[in-house]
């Protein structure tokens, strides 16, 4: 019983500080409300007693992560932040709405396709040990995670680089 109340503390603190990081107008306050979404997610690691992914939420995610955000949000003039702000438009809350809606559906349909879900509905109450977890993320057969990690390195380099390109311009000017 426990679990599930501190379970539901740590879902209301996930989602109340998601959703004040994408509706705040001041960025700092967006990099601090995803801090408590990080470390809600690594409450929720530590209450399955997952301690090696907890301690690497808090010291990778959000130790390092966000302070490098807050760092590059504090090295950016705040002349390159100005034109940032915009005003809400309805088709842009459509596109947004509509935009969540179809990652919600894609989400739903990978959900229910894994054979963790049908795991579950067998044995409700038998646990996923971290061998099947560490096996699924590193895996590279169906239903395991190695391409989509790949391909995740893959893009963020790709943001990188393109952030460099970014500054590079900026200091030509």
């Amino acid at each position: 019983m426990a679990n599930i109340v501190v379970f539901c503390i740590l879902a209301v603190v996930i989602l109340g500080s998601a959703v004040l990081s994408v509706m705040t107008t001041q960025i700092m306050r967006a990099a601090t409300f995803l801090l408590f979404v990080l470390f809600g997610v690594a409450g929720l690691y530590f209450l399955l007693d997952y301690t090696f992914l907890g301690a690497a939420q808090i010291s990778i995610y959000a130790g390092g992560i966000t302070m490098m955000y807050i760092f590059a949000i504090n090295l950016v003039s705040k002349q390159t932040l100005q034109g940032l702000v915009e005003r809400f438009k309805g088709t842009r809350v459509f596109q947004g709405a509509l935009l969540s809606l179809v990652g919600l559906g894609t989400v739903a349909v990978v959900f229910l396709k894994t054979r963790f879900v049908n795991l579950f509905m067998q044995a409700p109450d038998a646990e996923v040990s971290m061998d099947q977890v560490g096996t699924a993320l590193v895996g590279s057969e169906k239903y395991q995670y190695v391409l989509p990690f790949e391909f995740i390195s893959v893009f963020l380099l790709a943001c990188i680089i393109g952030g460099i390109m970014i500054a590079r311009k900026e200091d030509k000017k």
